[in-house]
């Protein structure tokens, strides 16, 4: 497979120092089931359907839960963040937005204006 992500050895170095220590029991390699995390949240799949070549699932799945609960990937996208310097510009995602449920009447007491600049119906 082709498509899978690695994580290059200048960005493993950059995000170890927020790595957990491992309490003496060695831990399967790191950059192997990180690449597999970022995989499998990318694409969006379940996490038995990670490849192979990630390891097996279920480490993928116990160390990306058991980092979440201790913030370390909080911590890691806090420090990369910081050390970006100020945005040039910011982007604000509007995919979702909520509406109170009185705004959908807001057309019928006519207080929603008409942008529109077809013919009003007789």
């Amino acid at each position: 497979m082709s498509d899978l992500i690695w994580l290059s050895e200048a960005q493993m170095r950059r995000i170890e120092p927020y790595f957990p220590l491992s309490h003496g029991v060695p831990r399967v390699d790191d950059r192997r089931i990180v690449s597999g995390i970022i995989f499998v949240i990318r694409n969006g799949l379940r996490w038995r359907d990670a490849p192979r070549e990630y390891g097996p699932h279920k480490t993928i799945y116990n160390r990306f839960i058991r980092w979440s609960r201790l913030g370390v990937f909080n911590n890691i996208f806090a420090a990369l963040a910081a050390k970006g310097g100020k945005p040039d510009q910011l982007m604000i995602d509007a995919t979702h937005l909520k509406a109170h449920r009185t705004a959908a009447s807001l057309f019928k007491k006519g207080l929603f204006p008409d942008v529109s600049d077809a013919p009003k119906a007789a």
